[in-house]
């Protein structure tokens, strides 16, 4: 009888505990939905559920759009505390995110600035210290910060459904800007060294480099050879030809470039294409004329704008008609097309009217930009440029995506020359259209890289293993890869898996597009012949393909163009 009564006992204290366990889920589930940071109950249980949280995908949407996690994802501390990675809280809260000194990082919103220490729960929220319930703790190469920051201290309201695993952010101060008044690099301690290119028309290499180097900022400081840019990029090889961001993302996106300085100084008027490539750049955002609210935008998440604008004068800018020497201050109203390239670096929407020669002027606010004239111009090298001059922002470019050389082991191209123009089927809004490339040895296709030719495009990839003729690629029973691109530029897609491919056999990379408005059917990008830019275009080293609906397609070579798409891959045992 003691011994039943023994397994009645050891009966009815294991329905309690998992009595209390449902009771002890609900709780947690209630104060996660809440973000209270107190916990009052069983640590032990606490992390029980955030294990078997953190081993599903946990998803994250903020403002009711679905963040892209791949890169790192979210989890719950044993605390069932969310902590968030860096690399999201750019794009998905409107957040400016710097590192100085590998340790203190700095997220800013609006006027809202919260600097913390990686391994401390110290936060230092506009002047105040705060504790936080969790420490900013560094993961490999991510960056992880509490929820708690943008719950209690930027004004978003959390809420986490565990049917669904998805953890949802919305902003509770709609209608304020995150874009602060004024915003400026020489501030935050983003300060980009000042060059001069001297006689020579070499203002674009100068601006692209700036704007890439200003990207790095604070985490690196390095130095790019605009000789190296101007001497070594495909279109051409003359200093005094000049260029522009076609040429520069050209060079960049076939990893062409950049080198440091130090390798390839500017003004030994040669180069050697074998000098060592320190970065690859996988992405760009191309900026529309004249909407200066993303030039903004860029320069507070991403890095300088590289801009440019109509300079009447070079030699003579000290008594210029358009600029006031004193206040450093410069504004074109005239029709002259652009002919100089900046770097945009900060604003002021409060910059005075009156401090500009044109006393026409409407409003206050103007770009600081930094210039490639040396520091004796402007105010060591930097000036403003009013918001109502006719040609700033009129071509724009920011450099977005920066990693090490070791991120790929291949890079696939047929398009040396870069986006020079665009194709597609009248009265389609999509197309498709594809590369074949033969594989050099046993490796792996991890991602592809393409030109957005529209804001707003969607896209679909889809990968051929085993190309076997224009047949193939009307196998797309799976998607490796979909999304919306919401600016023009370049972009690096990672696809959803690896995709195996043997040495010498053919694999295709197949891409949908869609113009999301449906007005424009030019969505192709193309190495195509110009009028504008006397190039030659190989056409002997690639095999490509259009198509109107993905069915049959044609030959891109007999258009006399390729199609500005890669491969990049990784090597497999």
């Amino acid at each position: 009888m003691k011994e039943n009564r023994w397994l009645i006992s050891y009966v009815a204290i294991g329905i309690l505990i998992v009595l209390a366990g449902i009771f002890l889920f609900f709780v947690s589930k209630k104060s996660v939905q809440k973000n209270i940071v107190t916990v009052e109950y069983n640590k032990q249980w606490n992390h029980i559920m955030a294990d078997s949280i953190n081993q599903k995908n946990i998803l994250l949407k903020i403002d009711n759009v679905m963040v892209d996690c791949s890169k790192a994802k979210p989890y719950f501390t044993d605390n069932m505390e969310l902590m968030i990675p860096c690399s999201i809280v750019k794009e998905g809260f409107d957040c400016a995110k710097n590192l100085y000194k590998k340790k203190n990082l700095v997220i800013e919103r609006g006027s809202n600035e919260a600097e913390l220490k990686l391994g401390s729960k110290l936060l230092k929220f506009n002047d105040n210290e705060y504790e936080l319930s969790e420490s900013v703790e560094k993961i490999k190469n991510e960056i992880y910060v509490p929820a708690e920051l943008f719950t209690t201290y930027l004004n978003y309201e959390f809420q986490w459904d565990s049917g669904t695993m998805v953890s949802s952010f919305e902003n509770q101060a709609k209608g304020d800007s995150f874009l602060p008044e004024r915003y400026n690099y020489l501030e935050k301690g983003k300060s980009v060294s000042v060059k001069d290119q001297g006689a020579h028309g070499t203002c674009w290499a100068f601006a692209t480099l700036t704007a890439l180097e200003s990207s790095l900022l604070p985490e690196e400081k390095m130095d790019f050879s605009e000789n190296n840019l101007i001497y070594n990029n495909i279109l051409s090889d003359e200093i005094h030809d000049g260029g522009d961001y076609i040429r520069s993302m050209a060079y960049l996106m076939s990893w062409n470039g950049p080198v440091l300085e130090a390798d390839d100084p500017y003004g030994s008027m040669h180069t050697d294409a074998k000098k060592k490539v320190v970065k690859h750049v996988q992405e760009a955002v191309i900026i529309p004329k004249g909407n200066l609210e993303k030039i903004k935008e860029m320069v507070f998440k991403y890095g300088g704008v590289e801009s440019s604008l109509y300079m009447a004068s070079t030699a003579a800018y000290m008594t210029n008609t358009f600029y006031n020497n004193e206040e450093c201050a410069y504004c074109y109203k005239g029709k002259e097309k652009p002919n100089h390239d900046v770097v945009i670096i900060g604003w002021d929407d409060h910059y005075p009217k009156e401090n500009f020669k044109d006393q026409s002027l409407k409003k206050d606010g103007a770009f600081l930009c930094i210039n490639s004239w040396g520091e004796e111009f402007g105010k060591n090298g930097t000036f403003y440029v009013s918001y109502e001059d006719s040609q700033i922002g009129s071509l724009n470019v920011c450099y977005t995506g920066i990693e090490e050389t070791d991120n790929y082991d291949r890079i696939y191209q047929t398009d040396l020359c870069g986006w020079i123009g665009t194709m597609g089927f009248e009265g389609s809004p999509h197309a498709y259209f594809a590369n074949v490339y033969k594989a050099k040895e046993k490796e792996s296709v991890e991602s592809v890289g393409f030109y957005a030719a529209k804001a707003s495009m969607k896209y679909e990839v889809f990968i051929c293993r085993k190309f076997d003729g224009k047949i193939s690629l009307n196998d797309r029973t799976h998607v490796a890869a979909q999304g919306i691109l919401k600016n023009q530029g370049y972009y690096t897609i990672r696809l959803d898996q690896s995709y195996p491919v043997r040495k010498g056999d053919k694999f295709a990379v197949v891409v949908k597009v869609t113009d999301s408005k449906g007005k424009d059917y030019r969505l192709i990008p193309v190495e195509m012949k110009s009028e504008d830019i006397d190039i030659h275009v190989d056409l002997s080293d690639g095999e490509g393909y259009i198509s109107s609906g993905g069915e049959k397609w044609q030959s891109a070579e007999k258009q006399e163009c390729n199609i500005c798409l890669k491969a990049y891959t990784k090597k497999m045992k």
